[in-house]
């Protein structure tokens, strides 16, 4: 293929496909989170003395919308595409804090008092990052399956590295970017790969911004040499009004770097964060706040699920089982029990009678149709109910909200020289692999998230994770 020949098959092809789009798609969810973070507000308010604030004050803070959404957009939220999720809730916080500030600042300057519209707001602002998340999420959804969402995207590198990158970006729509070319000079990657045409010319591209109009490009060619890199830059990427580069660090997983400069030497900085005691401390008092509050919330659910598990089968309904902890330390982690009183026994005679169980079971612990578990017992697994006895373990400090999986003794040879660095912090109750994938994640995925989790552990990060949570609990996705 040609670029002219390229040229007019992307117009064909991608009519109507705008990064504007995008933008305008985002702009319309977070209109739609603000009014009904401001309707929430104004409706526990109204729940407490209903002539507290009428209908005509709610619509009086249309006005208002504008600043949010230009804070928004100083802070780059807009469209706010391959923003780290934490970083993501950080920004929006920050941002929703201002713009309520600056509402209720205002109001106090011009009225002198603060009144029932006043603690309105300040519930508004408390709902309002949950709610933005929420609404993005659901929009994002929309983007991802219309032909009109995402921004057409140029990679350039049919290797591993280009590869991969192009794997994420397709099977994950989500993320907002279209791979929609490939560039890479090496006649062996093809002529197309996973239906994206490849062409043979990495300096083509000043021509094809000119052709199409394409604006973004992602380098992912981690092989060349720093001044062939450079040269490439300077003459083809250049052409692109924004460009991402993949630098090639494998294993090197972190969102929290900043540069260093050594006279003129480019350096990047990180740390591990979990290794820092005054984290660990807010981590900890994190963990306290939100169980505690939590806890007196759902006691009447958890003593329900306790006496449905005592009428539909016998046996006790909370079981304590040994799991690896904090530094290989063993500890006896709670759970409502799931399974028939006879399970060890009815597993072990499965496994030696069914090969493809014995499979399943050796590689990832568990097996999908599981033939111990009750009938209460898969809605719990499905719902993650059965894990809410974990909060005593959390209480007692062997876990924490968030963190790695614990994992049973014969695990650990799974995790390889891994374990060690991932069990240098206490297991959670959830984590990044499971709102990632939950039990359909393999024991490499694992110890990327995990990886991940830990070299870019902060309060944003740990507060996305358990609001995904309930949205992936909510879907049952994933469990077993």
């Amino acid at each position: 293929m040609t670029l002219d020949e390229y040229a007019l098959w992307y117009k064909s092809k991608f009519r109507g496909a705008s990064s504007a789009f995008t933008n305008f798609i985002m702009i319309f969810s977070d209109l739609i989170a603000i009014m009904l973070s401001i309707g929430i507000g104004f409706f526990w308010v109204n729940l407490y003395d209903f002539s507290a604030i009428n209908f005509r004050s709610f619509l009086s803070y249309w006005p208002y919308i504008p600043v949010f959404i230009l804070l928004f957009q100083m802070l780059s939220l807009y469209p706010g595409t391959s923003l780290a999720p934490a970083e993501e809730l950080r920004l929006l916080c920050i941002g929703s804090f201002i713009s309520h500030g600056g509402i209720i600042f205002s109001r106090y300057i011009e009225d002198g008092e603060l009144d029932y519209i006043t603690i309105a707001l300040a519930l508004s602002f408390l709902f309002s990052t949950t709610v933005f998340l929420f609404c993005r999420s659901g929009f994002r959804f929309f983007l991802s399956k219309s032909r009109f969402g995402g921004i057409a995207t140029v990679i350039y590198g049919g290797g591993e590295l280009g590869k991969m990158i192009t794997d994420k970006l397709v099977d994950d729509k989500t993320l907002g970017y279209r791979p929609v070319l490939i560039f890479d000079d090496d006649a062996d990657a093809g002529d197309a790969y996973r239906g994206i045409p490849i062409l043979h010319d990495t300096y083509a591209g000043q021509e094809l911004v000119r052709l199409t109009g394409l604006k973004m490009a992602v380098v992912a060619m981690g092989h060349l040499k720093r001044k062939d890199l450079v040269h490439l830059v300077n003459n083809s990427v250049s052409a692109f009004r924004h460009s991402i580069l993949i630098p090639d660090f494998f294993g090197i997983t972190t969102t929290w770097i900043s540069v260093r400069d050594f006279n003129g030497i480019l350096g990047l900085a990180t740390s591990q964060k979990l290794k820092s005691q005054a984290n660990l401390f807010v981590k900890r008092l994190i963990d306290i706040s939100i169980v505690v509050i939590g806890g007196i919330i759902i006691t009447p659910i958890l003593l329900l699920i306790a006496l449905l598990i005592k009428i539909t089968s016998a046996g006790p309904a909370i079981y304590g089982h040994k799991r690896m902890g904090i530094n290989g330390k063993q500890f006896v982690t709670y759970k409502f029990r799931t399974m028939v009183l006879d399970a060890d026994k009815k597993l072990k005679e499965l496994l030696e009678k069914n090969p493809s169980a014995r499979k399943e079971w050796d590689e990832a612990q568990k097996i999908k149709n599981d033939p111990r578990v009750t009938g209460l017992g898969k809605f719990l697994r499905k719902t993650s109910l059965d894990e809410f006895p974990q909060i005593i373990n959390v209480l007692k400090g062997d876990m924490s909200l968030v963190g790695p999986r614990p994992i049973v003794e014969d695990e650990i040879n799974k995790y390889g020289e891994d374990f060690k660095r991932i069990f240098s912090v206490k297991p959670g109750i959830t984590g990044l692999w499971q709102v990632s994938g939950r039990s359909e994640t393999n024991y490499a995925d694992r110890v990327s998230f995990d990886t991940y989790y830990i070299q870019n552990w902060s309060v944003w990060l740990d507060l996305w994770v358990l609001h995904k949570t309930i949205s992936v609990v909510i879907a049952g996705k994933g469990a077993y």
